[in-house]
């Protein structure tokens, strides 16, 4: 199973943890004194919690939801067994496996553990500073914005050579950076690195001034 470590909700007695599924991201929430857990979706557009419709909101309230999502917000997913709160509990139903080579390789670990905060969470500041100083120290990057690139092209030049560079492995494909991106992008609801997007369109536009 997919999904982030489980945190300890104060607005009712449960636990909570995001999960990566076929759809998409999702909150679960287990109280001590239900089998049934609370399970929401995340919206693609608003980043809120949608209830599932056999979920019992007198149970899991949506304040639990929104302190669930706040909580888990910047925890990496990593390859876990499913949450149990009490020996009586239920088993959780097997999800299908979800991009598994790349979150229990050593390469997604090593960006996880270089990034993560003491708390374990992913620190969106170190990751796009680290990223930014690459991109203004890159000589290669610096003829790419002459040569008139375009922000995306510089993008994805800066952020697979710098993955390639911290993991040390030089062979991994385009294919495999971007599912590693996209799970670092889904720990926050604007994107990982938009500060990294936003110092490539400035740059470029500093370019075009000269």
């Amino acid at each position: 199973m997919l999904r982030t470590k489980s945190v300890k909700l104060k607005t009712i007695p449960a636990m909570a943890f995001r999960m990566k599924t076929a759809d998409g991201p999702s909150i679960t929430i287990q109280r001590a004194d239900s089998q049934q857990p609370g399970i929401a979706s995340l919206s693609k557009t608003s980043g809120q919690a949608v209830p599932s419709a056999n979920t019992n909101l007198k149970l899991y309230p949506m304040e639990a939801f929104e302190e669930a999502i706040k909580l888990t917000n910047g925890l990496p997913y990593k390859k876990q067994k499913g949450v149990k709160v009490t020996k009586e509990m239920v088993k959780e139903k097997k999800e299908k496996p979800i991009e598994e080579v790349i979150i229990d390789s050593e390469e997604y670990l090593k960006i996880v553990d270089k990034y993560s905060d003491k708390n374990g969470k992913l620190s969106y500041d170190l990751i796009n500073k680290d990223f930014i100083k690459f991109a203004k120290s890159s000589s290669v990057v610096r003829k790419m914005i002459e040569e008139g690139t375009t922000a995306a092209k510089l993008r994805n030049y800066i952020v697979a050579n710098k993955i390639r560079n911290i993991t040390g492995n030089h062979d991994l494909d385009d294919k495999q950076i971007k599912k590693m991106v996209e799970l670092l992008d889904e720990t926050y609801p604007k994107g990982v690195f938009k500060e990294l997007n936003d110092e490539i369109r400035k740059m470029l536009a500093a370019n075009k001034k000269k």
